[in-house]
């Protein structure tokens, strides 16, 4: 098996999210044979609380006075995030154990790694170009994440609209390239 490929989720209380899916009333995934005829608006429901908690992270470091010290501010938002993370792991079910440490310390590794580049990438292109920058970070995220990640890595399943999708979300970029050298000049 593909150490990259992580096996299909059996139930809520297996993907440490149980206390949390019942609350949405959404479906569990179970592999391909269980996704549900609105997968979409699951996509949608998940993608639009990442996108609000991701909007509320730009809010707060856009209105912040700036520092001398860009590590500082992003330093007091993690302790938060953090804090935030541990009451969560307290209050859910099941218990984490050091064999799962044990086998996924690279992932772990890897993703934390991953954390801090993204927050260092957003402060600077939030304070050096402001929040409408982030049409710029969606078109490299679709290619590294979705792309890089999804298809090539992971080989989740990828069809015409998507590749459609693709495109468009490029013709963004160059619109908003072209957008942003009319107020330049």
């Amino acid at each position: 098996m593909d150490p990259c490929r992580k096996p299909a989720l059996k139930d809520g209380a297996e993907n440490g999210l149980d206390p949390i899916l019942p609350l949405l009333k959404l479906p569990v995934y179970n592999g391909p044979a269980s996704l549900p005829a609105n997968i979409f608006m699951k996509v949608f429901y998940f993608a639009l609380i990442a996108a609000i908690g991701n909007a509320m992270f730009v809010y707060g470091q856009r209105a912040s006075s700036t520092s001398e010290n860009p590590f500082y501010f992003l330093f007091l938002t993690l302790a938060v995030c953090i804090a935030l993370f541990l009451a969560s792991a307290l209050i859910s079910k099941g218990q984490m154990t050091t064999g799962y440490i044990v086998e996924n310390q690279w992932y772990i590794l890897v993703s934390g790694v991953g954390f801090f580049v993204t927050f260092i990438g957003f402060y600077w292109l939030y304070n050096q170009q402001g929040a409408t920058g982030y049409i710029v970070y969606a078109l490299l995220s679709i290619l590294t994440t979705s792309i890089g990640v999804g298809l090539i890595l992971f080989r989740e399943p990828f069809n015409r609209f998507h590749v459609i999708s693709g495109i468009l979300a490029a013709a963004a970029i160059v619109t908003y390239g072209i957008g942003q050298s009319r107020l330049e000049g």
